[in-house]
């Protein structure tokens, strides 16, 4: 029998079947525009208004404080835009384990010279230097620091309140991409320092294309997107209705069985590490993705030097088995995962493979996973 295993979730994950039938009715009969003032629009804008009330409300912040975007790479941009155009901030910190909607968006204002870009220390296991982002905080002018809270390849999580609490001690405007932990982790923002977060749909089983920004109402920023007053002034177009919709529904499936999820989740991923370390001699966990306490949703390996070590992600592909490649050797990419370059992953030129999981993945996948990873790596290199 053919397999069909898919443990590449801190990519895109599946949409749940009931966030499908939330948003079928607002791509058949209730099609009205929601800047429409009549019985149509009506309809549409409640439906929007209805899903920004269920994020706000397990977020512990005001529906005010949500705008909908594209996803998390333009919410990345509209934070950094945000701090520098309206906020004041001329110097931005951020680390080299950021997503690229991050570091590229960084190093764009910094080429322009509109801001200094400092970057943190990273410790061995790729955590933030908490005492070098102090330093830094302290010798510059306001600050705009922007740390992912879960690391999408090495499954490192930032402490938010601690860093919040050093923002706060310098004056600074602190973002944080959390689109790997939405959905898998609460938040408590109204008692968090923080100013933006951000989130995709399609991180936890919702549909592509949509996203949210939240915004400290503390925070006054001017609109991104002109030509509508949409999103309350800041950002100008016509909703994607059925988008948002989705992403209503899937937060609320997430946070209604949170506890579960997370439960049934970590659980194999460490049984699928325990089992890696009995079955492969020389195995490694890059940063901290074998540590209990990291993000559940991924675990990242590095593998023995076989023969097959260079064609790992292939030939699981073959197999049925779908995860992402962490090296050049492995994804057939120029060039290697830029999170595993700056925490000195690439150095031995042995295959990485980020294995990521979600509430659908069940254990005997994991088995079956396991078990062609180590018949592939039981094959030896020619002498």
């Amino acid at each position: 029998m053919e397999k069909n295993i898919y443990l590449d979730n801190a990519a895109t994950t599946p949409m749940d079947p009931q966030v499908l039938e939330a948003m079928l009715p607002y791509m058949r009969e209730h099609f009205g525009n929601p800047s429409s003032s009549h019985a149509f629009g009506r309809k549409t804008k409640t439906a929007i208004e209805n899903a920004r009330r269920t994020i706000a409300k397990e977020l512990n912040c005001l529906p005010s404080e949500i705008y909908f975007t594209s996803g998390g790479t333009e919410a990345d941009n509209l934070a950094m835009y945000s701090a520098i155009n309206d906020l004041g901030c001329k110097h931005i910190i951020t680390s080299l384990i950021e997503h690229s909607a991050v570091i590229k968006t960084a190093q764009m204002w910094a080429d322009k010279g509109l801001v200094k870009l400092s970057i943190v220390n990273l410790l061995p296991n790729g955590h933030i230097d908490l005492s070098h982002l102090e330093e830094l905080l302290s010798s510059n002018e306001k600050s705009f620091v922007t740390l992912m809270h879960g690391n999408n390849e090495i499954a490192n999580l930032l402490p938010l309140t601690k860093v919040g609490d050093i923002c706060k001690k310098y004056d600074a405007i602190f973002h944080s991409d959390t689109v790997q932990t939405m959905g898998h982790y609460r938040f408590d923002l109204k008692n968090t320092h923080i100013h933006f977060i951000n989130a995709a749909a399609h991180k936890f089983h919702g549909p592509k294309g949509v996203g949210f920004i939240y915004i400290n109402r503390g925070v006054k920023v001017n609109p991104t997107i002109t030509g509508g007053g949409q999103e309350r002034g800041l950002r100008g177009g016509t909703e994607n209705l059925y988008g948002i919709v989705g992403l209503g529904k899937a937060i609320e499936l997430a946070y209604a069985h949170l506890e579960e999820h997370q439960q049934h989740v970590s659980g194999l991923k460490q049984y699928m590490k325990n089992e890696l370390i009995k079955n492969i001699s020389g195995i490694e966990f890059n940063g901290d993705s074998a540590n209990p306490d990291s993000l559940y949703t991924v675990l990242n390996t590095t593998f023995p030097a076989t023969a097959n070590f260079d064609m790992m992600l292939f030939l699981l592909d073959l197999e049925g088995i779908a995860c992402s490649g962490g090296s050049a050797c492995s994804s057939g990419a120029s060039k290697g995962s830029h999170v595993l370059d700056a925490i000195d992953a690439l150095k031995s030129g042995r295959a990485s493979l980020r294995f990521s999981f979600s509430r659908n993945t069940t254990k005997e996948e994991i088995d079956f996973t396991v078990s062609k990873i180590k018949d592939l790596c039981a094959v030896e290199v020619p002498a």
